[in-house]
């Protein structure tokens, strides 16, 4: 018989209260529930489970379902610079509006970060104009974690010539290799390169009770109708509510973390799912929202004891924003290379993954296989006439639709990103959302060397298309600097120093002993491009480092 759905009151004080269910929201609240504290979990979303996935290109790419935005009452603005006016725009909106977050409709691609990522800025020194840093860990402290990764969210692969080292094998064997990627391996190949099998959160063959891909081809932006993919909603969140102390409470927009006297958390104040103002006390509280809501919160929680936004004696909430640079190439081939089955990639070049410092600027990625619609027939039927410059609509353009479609491909660029402080959230001192908190304002421009960088990527993106044999090659980056993207890190950042940092080496906040934060906030550097798997692994991180904490009655 399945165990009743606990309910706590709000004005009962409770262990911990979780803000997000996201990428690490769903691991803290599963590993602090399984240690047997009271948890609540607020998500703003609803909770969608995998029969309530479809393909719907409408429904998710035009009426953004599955994301939060303005079309759900949420404005936010963009601007270069301080010195420009911010503009409505979508610029941060790409994370998921439901239980598990993001993680439920992300690509998968699964990268941990080598030992270089931690130590980079004493490695290459100095870079003027950023914020470039050491991270307080290194590598080994997470490796544990990232493998705990691995085996409990559920990753398939095979160690790669360039990866780091590992504690254990992948608990499933990669992907089968799609048509496309084969031609990337071969040119990677030619090209002196070695290309692999991507690791990637989507289960290869069933593993801890859930079923293996089935190649449906609808991946990256939407949900796993089968369980596949390993977002948390699927792999930690059912394991949460299973111990007996989880609670879930869908539906719930925070507004604010509320202090004592002391400056301790005592609680989480929301909105419920009729816009009622409820509060849920608390004995601690671990913020998981991601890296815009997270610092965006933590500004609306201004009080007397913390007038500049609480936990932000440093000042450095919301600023040293990273998004992760990309570049992309796509050609036609003469045979059909069918990119759009299966999962989004299968193969990935890490060769590049440090620049040559003689290059003249920092930088670094990897390069993988696609296809430039992600898969999605309606979406590479609305780009198809602008992109090849034939007929956009008409019986020409459904037959080169038809024939483009199964033949096309693009090898993608996934690039570092420097933390400059004046890449930023704040608060739209003009626009608020519909429970009346200050809209996001990001401000944001890329550094030179990530620009740079971008452009190196697509040269290297464009000799590997033209070894592949493709043709009608078109390319691409930002090169006038990025406006948006879903990687959003760093606003938070950890360090041992509380007057550059806002959490420590524990994801601890420096200011505020009882109040965490655990996800894309607190990177120091960007990686290379796919940032999720050390959000997780520094999630169990935390969540093991908070009931050690707590068993020495130390929170």
């Amino acid at each position: 018989m399945a165990q009743a759905a606990i309910s706590y009151p709000t004005r009962d004080e409770v262990d911990f209260v979780v803000v997000g269910s996201g990428a690490s929201g769903g691991i803290v609240a599963r590993e602090l529930a399984a240690a047997g504290h009271s948890v609540v979990v607020l998500e703003q979303g609803p909770h969608l489970q995998a029969a309530d996935f479809r393909h719907d290109e409408w429904a998710y790419d035009f009426n953004n379902e599955l994301t939060w935005g303005t079309s759900k009452g949420n404005p936010q603005t963009f601007r270069k610079t301080e010195n420009d006016v911010a503009e409505l725009r979508e610029t941060v909106c790409g994370y998921a509006h439901n239980v598990g977050g993001s993680s439920v409709h992300f690509s998968g691609n699964f990268w941990r970060f080598r030992p270089i990522d931690f130590m980079e800025a004493s490695v290459r020194g100095r870079i003027p104009g950023t914020t470039f840093s050491d991270w307080p860990i290194r590598y080994e402290d997470l490796e544990p974690y990232y493998t705990r990764v691995d085996w409990e969210v559920g990753v398939s692969g095979l160690q790669g010539p360039w990866d780091p080292p590992r504690s254990r094998e992948y608990p499933c064997p990669p992907m089968p290799v799609k048509g496309s990627d084969v031609l990337l391996e071969r040119a990677a190949k030619q090209m002196g390169l070695t290309a692999y099998p991507a690791p990637v959160a989507i289960l290869s063959q069933p593993h801890n009770g859930r079923p293996g891909c089935i190649h449906c081809g609808f991946c990256n932006g939407y949900g796993c109708e089968v369980d596949a993919k390993s977002s948390s909603m699927a792999a930690m969140i059912p394991q949460a509510l299973a111990s007996g102390n989880c609670e879930l409470r869908t539906g719930c927009t925070v507004a604010r973390v509320e202090t004592d006297d002391g400056g301790r958390v005592n609680e989480v104040v929301y909105f419920d799912g009729d816009g009622v103002e409820q509060a849920q006390r608390t004995r601690a509280a671990v913020l998981c929202a991601n890296g815009a809501e997270t610092p965006r919160l933590l500004l609306l929680s201004e009080s007397s004891r913390f007038p500049d936004g609480l936990a932000n004696s440093s000042g450095k909430v919301g600023k040293n924003l990273m998004f992760n640079g990309s570049c992309s190439s796509s050609g036609l081939f003469e045979e059909p290379v069918n990119a759009w089955k299966s999962i989004p990639t299968t193969r990935v070049v890490h060769d590049y993954y440090e620049l040559d410092p003689n290059l003249g600027f920092y930088g670094g990625g990897g390069i993988d296989g696609r296809h430039p619609s992600r898969g999605a027939p309606m979406l590479f039927g609305l780009l198809s006439g602008a992109r090849t410059g034939t007929p956009s609509w008409g019986s020409e353009y459904k037959r080169n639709l038809a024939y483009q479609f199964s033949h096309i491909a693009s090898f993608d660029g996934h690039t570092t990103s420097l933390p400059v402080e004046s890449n930023n959230i704040t608060l739209d001192p003009n626009y608020t959302d519909d429970f009346g908190r200050a809209a996001i304002r990001c401000t944001y421009m890329d550094h030179v060397d990530d620009l740079a960088t971008m452009a190196w990527f697509l040269e290297r993106t464009n000799e590997l298309m033209e070894m592949a044999g493709a043709t009608n090659i078109q390319g691409g980056y930002p090169e006038n600097g990025q406006e948006g993207n879903v990687h959003l890190l760093g606003t938070c950042r950890m360090g041992d120093d509380p007057n550059e940092s806002v959490v420590d080496a524990t994801n601890r906040a420096h200011d505020v002993p009882n109040l965490f934060m655990v996800d894309g906030s607190s990177l120091v550097t960007g990686g290379r491009g796919q940032p999720t798997m050390t959000i997780m692994a520094l999630a169990f991180r935390t969540a093991d480092l908070i009931n050690q904490a707590a068993q020495r009655n130390e929170i």
